[in-house]
């Protein structure tokens, strides 16, 4: 397992192996990302980094839309740079995901046609919806709540 963090944990020494980015795209059959939305990871995956990835890879993205430039992506699977795409999360999923569009037509072209790849799972942000990821959404939000009602300060403000 390799793995990239501008944060490294020292629990990840008895997983894998830690390494740049650039190594870590250019070895690694899966690249999975894991990591919050912010300016510095808005579109890490782009065309840029898209060719840096070992021919044939597959990107999945549990994390957050943002971090994949949806348009790159396209360009990288139709020219087989990429062998294959697994999403939870997509960058304009707020009006296409949570609801029952089965009777609509989808306006999104780029998210129509990664629909038309068969090597693409997209799946309607339903990664969290696990007995465990349900059971820690609901110790910190009562820990939240009982630090407010305390008058503490909220280690998650």
């Amino acid at each position: 397992v390799l793995g990239h963090d501008p944060y490294p944990s020292p629990a990840f020494a008895g997983v894998g192996e830690m390494v740049g980015l650039d190594e870590l795209l250019a070895r690694a059959d899966i690249v999975s990302l894991h990591c919050p939305l912010t300016p510095d990871t808005h579109h890490l995956i782009n065309d840029a980094s898209l060719a840096r990835m070992k021919p044939g890879a597959m990107l999945v993205n549990t994390s957050r839309g943002g971090l994949v430039d949806t348009h790159a992506v396209i360009r990288a699977l139709k020219s087989r740079r990429l062998g294959h795409l697994a999403i939870d999360v997509y960058e304009q999923e707020s009006a296409l995901f949570f609801q029952d569009l089965s009777g609509e037509i989808i306006d999104d072209e780029a998210f129509q046609r990664l629909m038309t790849f068969p090597n693409v799972l997209v799946t309607g942000h339903q990664g969290f919806f696990t007995v465990e990821a349900l059971q820690e959404i609901s110790a910190i939000t009562l820990g939240n709540l009982a630090d407010f009602a305390a008058g503490r300060a909220c280690a998650n403000r």
